[in-house]
């Protein structure tokens, strides 16, 4: 009789610094054929999503958010999210409640490491008061972005030199006294006119 392999949760270290990440797998330490098998099950999660995604997705589609926008069942890493916005490296997880805590926590923790907020919001909340989780999405979505634009600030004050565009190669900046502008030239004498 041949025994079976179950899941196996090693045990979670306090330890919360982030892991380098690799050149391997799209920057993350995942072999392609498993980074291929993800993005194969998110494609059958987004044909087969629960009520709840589909709601939020249809809301999520009608609404304006300007240049931030949510991807349905992303892979983020070893993870597949519900919603996933790149440009505020924020994912919103919607809790079905059939998971259990443990990895819940783990992956979530797995993905705060790598500087990305995770929302959890629960299913129920979703179908029921539609116009309360929109405000919280929201809320999590403006304390992001000034997370992020604090950290921008802070970057911006220890690094002065790079915030400041470079003028001394040529072809950077506005055209120096006598000296030639090649691209400068008109359409006409492309033409040969």
């Amino acid at each position: 009789m041949t025994t079976r392999k179950t899941l196996n949760l090693r045990p979670s270290s306090d330890d919360a610094t982030p892991p380098g990440l690799k050149k391997k797998g799209r920057g993350w330490e995942i072999s392609e054929k498993r980074l291929d098998n993800l993005h194969n099950q998110a494609r059958k999660m987004r044909r087969h999503s629960s009520d709840a995604h589909k709601a939020l997705a249809s809301r999520f589609a009608k609404a304006d958010l300007g240049r931030y926008k949510f991807t349905r069942h992303a892979v983020v890493g070893s993870a597949i999210v519900d919603f996933n916005c790149h440009n505020l490296g924020m994912c919103i997880v919607i809790d079905e409640g059939d998971e259990p805590e443990a990895i819940m926590r783990r992956s979530d923790r797995a993905l705060e490491s790598v500087g990305i907020r995770v929302m959890r919001i629960k299913a129920a909340d979703v179908l029921e008061d539609m116009d309360e989780t929109l405000a919280r999405i929201t809320a999590g979505m403006r304390l992001r972005i000034g997370d992020k634009g604090a950290a921008r600030r802070a970057h911006n004050a220890a690094h002065p030199r790079q915030t400041k565009p470079r003028y001394d190669r040529e072809g950077n900046g506005p055209p120096r006294d006598g000296a030639p502008r090649d691209r400068q030239r008109s359409y006409s004498s492309d033409r040969g006119e």
